[in-house]
């Protein structure tokens, strides 16, 4: 298994990474339930096709679909999954939304917009200095770019969990349904909120991504 020594980190995020892998082991205990029973089914998909995707979908692919689909990414590195690929997506496509980018960047990682005075810009987001940046931007979850087949869909709201009870070319569904910091916008407990939210979902996927390494090893 890789480790954070391994990996050129941007500045503080190979400690940031190391405090996530130490706080998945305080998650919920029926969490790490629905956690391991998805590494299990990721893991036996893995196993079967070689390759797979984690598609994280949400209503509006703005807020917390990003911070899954970029926390699992960052997982997939730092605990050595190869032939996982994250993407995300949305019941409709508006942006990411700015909170993200600052909570992101709070956090070590570097993000920089292309052509920010879009209304749906492309930011590219960078954590290890060898590896390509990946793209956040708003889009619907079955966009072009988005894989067609051989991917989970990972809903991580109830309102999309709703209004899709079927993805086509899903080879599985979890229900991650974490709740929205959007609640905390315009407050004096915004940027808290975010972060929590943020050091949430990087745990979270972090206990995932270590479950799929452990049993894709078995």
């Amino acid at each position: 298994m890789a480790t954070n020594s391994e990996f050129a980190w941007l500045p503080g995020l190979a400690a940031k990474t190391a405090i996530y892998k130490i706080a998945a082991a305080e998650i919920p205990a029926e969490r790490q339930q629905m956690l391991s029973a998805a590494a299990s089914e990721i893991a036996a998909g893995l196993q079967e096709h070689g390759e797979i995707a984690l598609n994280f979908i949400c209503t509006h692919n703005s807020r917390r679909s990003h911070l899954a689909q970029l926390w699992a990414a960052i997982a997939c590195t730092a605990f050595g999954v190869e032939g996982v690929s994250c993407v995300s997506g949305g019941t409709e496509a508006t942006a990411c939304n700015e909170r993200i980018v600052r909570s992101l960047r709070r956090a070590g990682l570097s993000v920089v917009a292309q052509s920010p005075a879009s209304q749906n810009p492309v930011y590219l987001v960078q954590y290890e200095e060898r590896t390509q940046p990946i793209e956040l931007y708003s889009k619907k979850y079955d966009d072009p770019s988005n894989p067609s087949q051989n991917f989970f869909a990972m809903m991580c709201c109830s309102d999309a969990d709703e209004k899709c009870p079927v993805v086509l070319g899903a080879i599985g569904r979890v229900s991650l349904h974490f709740v929205d910091p959007k609640i905390s916008d315009g407050t004096d407990q915004e940027s808290a909120t975010y972060d929590h939210r943020r050091d949430q979902i990087a745990s979270e996927m972090c206990y995932l991504v270590a479950q799929i390494a452990q049993q894709s090893a078995a």
